[in-house]
């Protein structure tokens, strides 16, 4: 039997670098590089930048 492949695109979570555990949730190629993104973070009322973490992680 064949092995299953994997998916082409993960979920990530973007974590605010501002330590208030705000993030957001979308998917990038499995392939492609870390996403890192300057985004609207409401509990500093800010925009602040976010970094990529696997979702699974807190």
């Amino acid at each position: 039997m064949a092995s299953k492949s994997k998916a082409r695109t993960i979920i990530v979570r973007l974590i605010s670098t501002a330590k208030t555990g705000y993030f957001y949730t979308t998917q990038r190629l499995r392939v492609g590089p870390k996403l890192a993104a300057v985004k609207y973070d409401p509990m500093v009322k800010a925009r602040v930048l976010f970094v990529e973490s696997k979702k699974g992680l807190k």
